[in-house]
Order: structure tokens, then C-alpha cells, then sequence
């Protein structure tokens, strides 16, 4: 038995500014020391967060995504002023997973399934996303029927060959394999999670008459019950497999002829990240690396700020990601998909997305009503007020109009006319509803922020948690714009914006871990099971574990590993995972608290039902050096003079207010700006409401407290 060393986490040290260093927050230098580069690539712009390992420092890069992504990655790096042989670690979040399944741009692909089973990944749970549209088309399945070949074998359910592979209609199926020249191969049988042993033996016969190709075992994957979430997690990841695989090659090679020494780290959905060699095995984790991101660095903003409990608010273009971390942990889920019906079973942080963003259109349904989103202006055509072709009014729109968005952003690259968003909200909202344009901008807003409140909801109040006992993290593009509002619908006391919020997401790549999750079913009662047993099933899935992190060049020193139990009431299917400790000796304490988590999120519980577990999972973390911001000295001066003012309408007033504009990069640790306010930055615009105190902390995190109505 290897013997696992358990480590403290390794992080830097802290970095004093003297006052005058802490004017040039997002100043770009061209660095001569040592970096850490994180890059986000989105749909319409690639961040690229730097942070400077001599002083703490963070600057930020955005440039347009390109085509070829890699491209937009290197220059993003260029533009940050960065020479590839100083980056010290590179860690990335991309969207390369998840658009290659909207688009079904993948390599061919062959899924081989037990005889009578070929249709699982069609046919689904039977459900519809809209249950009431039977008009609505479903997405169709990964691969389409004639890519689900089938062959005779059968497990029963206690893990008992009933029937061997077939092996003369196995070789003749490598034969029309070989025929369609397929190289990437799935293989799917019914209970092979209880016993691999068929799927095992197809793969060796594949591999003696298909030499080279790239096969994956469902038994490997995800070794668990109900065979669609089993098989439709195998076909993801073996159809984006080769996607990672080359995309994670190309990117290192090129990063590494231009001096760069370390590995390629890419984000997963669990909040961690694997090498690109990881990633080609365990491709499908990619397909929510984007939206992960910015729930980590919320987490660490938050934190930072002394706050355990935050929600974290992650408004872009199109969309917002909403997510939750209570008592400093992020709450993860294994029901998620990119598309209805079609799940991904890998552990993944839970993030609820809903289309409220700053190019969500105002409209107005049949029934009469004012509605906001999920329809988007998109970067193409835009918002109106960008004078590129937008002809429905967004939020965008009403903020500029409102006076709350300025008319130039991005440095005064772009320029929005405020006559033309008022010319559109008069024609889609004023005169239809018979208001006045500013009523309809002010409800236009109103709308979206409601949207995005009942998401809060849902997340916070729906799971059992009160949000007046968190803080908002509000970040991406527009997020600022609207985090005092949201705070005040849910009484949440307190609005946290980072020192960059526009790239946010993308400083949380830099602040993670290698880690993998390694799951295997164990089921029976708690009464019932073998401690001995459980411990060395346990210590099965840390060699596992190992023999992976090993594989990526992790040192056994820089290893960690935490198990969990997942839990349910004898008779149902739902389960929760709970934390336990190594070598356990009783699950009374698990137990416990499986009982008061389950009274929590679905507000009942049973202490006196017998309990069953019905999977165990090894968190094995391959622990890396993290970010960590300067800290600046705080101190009393008075404010810099504002860079202008501008008439601006709040919520809060019945009219528009003579309002100062400051410049975020002036404001020094301890400044205290008084609403009315609007501060700028390059990358968002924060709205300081009457009265409102917006403090900079010493991380340059602005806090706004919230007084809470009675």
C-alpha cells in the first residue's frame, strides 16, 4: 500500500504598499519578474488576469476572442505586457467544451452498448423542459443511432455474469469500426458499474483488432446506477476527449516556444484543474470550466472581506451566474447538463444561469405584459445605444439613459449615443405601456432586477439558507450596476465588488488546485456495514486518486485527500454527500449531520429512519501555490477630486441628481465615497446609491453596506 502525505496549503506572502503604489491597480507594465496568468476565453472577449509575484500586484488584459481561440489567448498575454518565459503558472477557463456540444463539432465517435440498450441516450428520462411545449424539439443525442452499435453480453444487477461478450459478433464489429476509420470508441453495458468485467474484455478485443484507438469504459468514467447518466457521461467524454486532447497540446506547445516552462492548467466544473494530458481522459469535466471560475474568485473576495457566506452575482453581456458558498465551501452538484436532457454526472460547482445581462432585450409579451431577457442583443448587433444596428431596447440601454452608465466605456473606446437608446425606449416600452421614458427605463431595470432576485432565491431561500445572512459578490460587466438594488429586494446587508470585476472570473482560475473526484457505488445501511471494509474501499479509490495526480506530475507531498459518503433515507434514490474523516471507525457523526443537512435543504428530517449509503468518493487534490492580492495600508486622506459629474436617476429619488463621477484607479485603501455616487473603472461601472457608503478595504475591495427597511 503507498503511503498518501497529507499537506497545508501553500500560499504567498502577503505584499505592503506604500501609499503612492496604490494609484496604478490596472496599470499595464511590461514585467521583468515572475507571473501568474489566468485567462478566460469568452464568447465575445478573452480576460487575461495577471498577478505580479514580486508585489501582489493584480493588471488585467482584454482583447476580442478570435477564431482560433489560441490566437486570442497569446495575444491577450501580449497585450498584458507579459513575455511567456515569466509566467511561472498559466491556468485558463474555456468554453472549447461546451460550445464543441451545442455545435455537435466533434471527431466521429462510436458508442457500443449492451443488445436491446442502443437507445438509452435517446429515449432519456422521458421528461421536456418545457413541459407544457410539446411543440418544442428536443436536442438530439451525441451520437446519432447508426454511431450505437450493440453486442450480446449481460450483468445482472449484483454484479453476476449472466452472459460473456459475444466475441465473434465483438470482432465483427471492429471490422465496421474499422471500415467507418473511427478512433474514438465508447463503451456502455448495462450494471457494469457492480462488475467491469464484460466492458473490460470488449475493450481488449477492440484493442487486438483496432490497435491505437481511443476507448473509454462507462465503468471508468463514472462507475454508477442508472445507465442514461452513466452512458450519456461516457459519450460526452469520448466525443470531447480528442476536442481537449488537441486543443491543450496546441496551446502548451506554443506557450513553450515562446519560453514558457510549466504546465497548461485547465479548469474543470469541480473548481479545480487538470493538465492537458488530464484532460484529454477526463474531457467532459471542461463543459462547465467558464462559469466555475467566477464562483471561486467570489468565494475568495468574499473571504478575504471576513465574510464565510456569500452569493455570488456574475452579470455579463447575456447572461448571470448566480452561485453560493456558505460557511467558506462552494455547494456542488453531479445533476447538470449544456443541454436538457443529455446529463454530465462529474461533480461540478452549482451555478444557476438565467439570460439577465446587459444586452437582454425589454419586451412586451402577449398577455400585455413587460418582460425582460432571456432574448439578448448579443455583441452583434448590440445594445442600441452602440450604433451598430440594435433596435430593441436592453438594460443596457436603460442604464445609460438613466445616466448610470457613462458614454464612453472601455477607456473611451467605445461610444454610446444616448439618444438613440432613449429614441428605442420610447418605441418598444414608453408609448405602449403609456409611460414616460424614464418611468419605462426605471421599470425596464426594475424587471431585470427581479429576474435576477427570484434566481437568488432559488439558490438561497429554496435550499434552506436566509440570504440576510450573506454577502452579494457582484462582478462581471454589469454586475455593479445593479448589486445595491438586488441587496436591497433580498435584505441582503452587505455588496462586495473586487478590484476588477469585469475580469473576476478570470482571477479565479488562479486560485485553485489539481484535484479529481474517484466515486465508486457502496451500497448498504449504515447498520450494516463493515467499517474494515469501507476503509479499504476507501483507500482503493486514493490509489486511484494517486496513480492520477501522479501521472500529472504532482510530487506525493503535494497531495491531499478528503473523503465523502453520500447518504439517503432506506428507500429513497436522492442522496447527500457528507465530509468524513480518514480510517473511520463509526458513522454516528456522518449521520448526524446527513440528518440536519437533509432537514436544511428539504426541511424535513427523520432521525429515527434507518440510513443507507449508497456511494463513497475520494476528493484527490494535487495542491498548487495560490494567488493571493496585495494588502494596502489603509489610511485617512481626503477623496480625489471627481473626474466629472452627470445627471443620474436612482431608484431612490423622484429625480435626477447632480451626481460625481470618481476614477476607481485614485481611490486608496480607506477612501470612503458617499452616494450619490458613480465610480469607473475600465472593466465596469459601480452605482453608489443615496446614502450608501461605498469603503475600499486594504485588498481594494469596495463595500457597500445596505441599510436593511423595515
Amino acid at each position: 500500500m503507498r503511503s498518501f502525505v497529507k499537506t497545508i496549503r501553500v500560499v504567498g506572502t502577503s505584499k505592503k504598499h506604500q501609499p503612492e503604489e496604490e494609484l496604478d491597480v490596472n496599470k499595464v507594465e511590461t514585467f521583468g519578474t515572475a507571473v501568474r496568468v489566468a485567462c478566460d476565453v469568452g464568447g465575445t472577449f478573452t480576460d487575461v488576469c495577471i498577478l505580479n509575484e514580486a508585489s501582489g500586484k493584480i493588471h488585467v488584459a482584454k482583447t476580442p476572442t478570435t477564431p482560433d481561440p489560441i490566437d486570442g489567448v497569446l495575444k491577450g498575454i501580449e497585450a498584458g505586457g507579459v513575455a511567456l518565459r515569466d509566467i511561472i503558472l498559466f491556468s485558463h477557463g474555456t468554453t472549447l467544451a461546451t460550445n464543441a456540444l451545442i455545435t455537435r463539432r466533434f471527431p466521429p465517435a462510436i458508442m457500443v452498448t449492451t443488445k436491446g440498450f442502443r437507445d438509452v441516450i435517446e429515449i432519456r428520462r422521458g421528461t421536456r423542459d418545457d413541459l407544457w411545449d410539446t411543440y418544442k424539439e428536443m436536442a438530439p443525442p451525441y451520437l446519432p443511432r447508426r454511431d450505437r452499435l450493440v453486442v450480446t453480453e449481460r450483468i445482472d444487477y449484483s454484479g453476476k455474469v449472466i452472459e460473456g461478450v459475444n466475441e465473434a459478433e465483438a470482432r465483427e464489429l471492429a471490422r465496421v469500426i474499422r471500415k467507418r476509420n473511427v478512433n474514438n470508441i465508447a463503451i456502455c453495458f448495462v450494471n457494469s458499474f457492480v462488475n467491469p468485467e464484460n466492458e473490460q474484455r470488449m475493450r481488449d478485443i477492440l484493442l487486438e483488432e483496432l490497435p491505437g484507438v481511443s476507448i473509454s469504459l462507462s465503468s471508468d468514467i463514472m462507475p454508477e446506477i442508472f445507465e442514461h447518466e452513466r452512458f450519456n457521461t461516457t459519450v460526452a467524454n469520448t466525443v470531447l476527449g480528442p476536442v481537449a486532447g488537441q486543443y491543450g497540446a496546441e496551446l502548451e506547445s506554443r506557450m513553450q516556444d515562446g519560453g514558457y516552462a510549466g504546465d497548461v492548467l485547465l479548469l474543470h466544473s469541480g473548481g479545480g484543474v487538470m493538465t492537458a494530458k488530464g484532460a484529454t481522459k477526463f474531457a467532459a469535466r471542461l463543459a462547465a470550466s467558464g462559469i466555475a471560475a467566477g464562483a471561486i474568485a467570489s468565494r475568495f473576495i468574499s473571504e478575504l472581506a471576513g465574510y464565510k457566506n456569500s452569493i455570488s452575482l456574475d452579470m455579463g453581456g447575456t447572461s448571470t451566474d448566480i452561485s453560493l458558498c456558505s460557511d467558506g465551501h462552494l455547494h456542488v452538484t453531479n445533476d447538470w447538463h449544456v443541454e436538457y436532457g443529455y446529463p454530465i454526472r462529474f461533480p461540478s460547482i452549482e451555478v444557476l444561469t438565467i439570460g439577465a445581462g446587459g444586452g437582454s432585450l425589454a419586451w412586451r409579451d402577449a398577455a400585455g405584459a413587460l418582460r425582460n431577457g432571456p432574448q439578448s442583443a448579443g455583441s452583434t448587433p448590440g445594445p442600441v445605444c452602440y450604433n451598430q444596428g440594435g433596435t430593441e431596447p436592453t438594460n443596457c440601454d436603460a442604464n445609460v439613459y438613466l445616466g448610470r452608465l457613462g458614454t464612453k466605456l472601455a477607456g473611451g473606446k467605445v461610444e454610446l449615443d444616448v439618444k438613440l437608446a432613449e429614441g428605442a425606449i420610447n418605441r418598444v416600452i414608453a408609448e405602449p405601456f403609456g409611460m414616460d421614458t424614464e418611468q419605462a427605463a426605471l421599470s425596464i431595470l426594475k424587471v431585470a432586477n427581479a429576474n435576477m432576485a427570484d434566481a437568488v432565491r432559488l439558490v438561497s431561500l429554496r435550499k434552506g439558507y436566509d440570504p440576510r445572512d450573506f454577502a452579494l459578490v457582484a462582478f462581471g460587466g454589469a454586475g455593479a450596476l445593479h448589486g445595491v438594488a438586488l441587496a436591497r429586494d433580498l435584505y441582503i446587508p452587505v455588496v462586495l465588488i473586487p478590484p476588477n470585476p469585469g475580469v473576476t472570473s478570470a482571477m479565479g482560475c488562479l486560485l485553485v488546485d489539481i484535484t479529481h473526484d474517484i466515486t465508486q457505488m457502496y451500497t448498504d445501511t449504515v447498520s450494516a456495514i463493515d467499517m474494515a471494509e469501507l476503509n479499504n474501499a476507501f483507500r482503493l479509490l486514493e490509489e486511484d486518486g494517486h496513480d492520477r495526480l501522479l501521472s500529472e506530475d504532482i510530487s506525493p507531498e503535494q497531495m491531499l485527500f478528503q473523503r465523502y459518503i453520500d447518504m439517503r433515507y432506506l428507500g429513497q434514490w436522492r442522496s447527500m454527500s457528507i465530509p468524513v474523516s480518514a480510517d473511520i471507525t463509526n458513522l454516528d457523526e456522518a449521520v448526524k449531520q446527513f440528518h440536519e443537512e437533509h432537514g436544511r435543504e428539504h426541511n424535513y428530517s427523520r432521525p429515527d429512519a434507518p440510513v443507507e449509503v449508497c456511494r463513497i468518493q475520494v476528493k484527490a487534490t494535487g495542491l498548487n501555490r495560490k494567488a493571493e492580492l496585495a494588502k494596502h495600508e489603509l489610511r485617512k486622506a481626503p477623496l480625489p477630486a471627481p473626474v466629472g459629474e452627470r445627471m443620474v436617476r436612482f431608484d431612490e429619488a423622484p429625480e435626477r441628481i447632480k451626481t460625481p463621477i470618481y476614477d476607481r484607479s485614485t481611490l486608496h485603501a480607506g477612501a470612503v465615497v458617499v452616494g450619490p455616487a458613480i465610480i469607473d473603472q475600465l472593466d465596469s461601472t459601480i452605482v453608489v446609491p443615496p446614502e450608501i457608503k461605498a469603503e475600499v478595504d486594504e485588498y481594494l475591495i469596495i463595500r457597500m453596506h445596505v441599510p436593511q427597511q423595515s
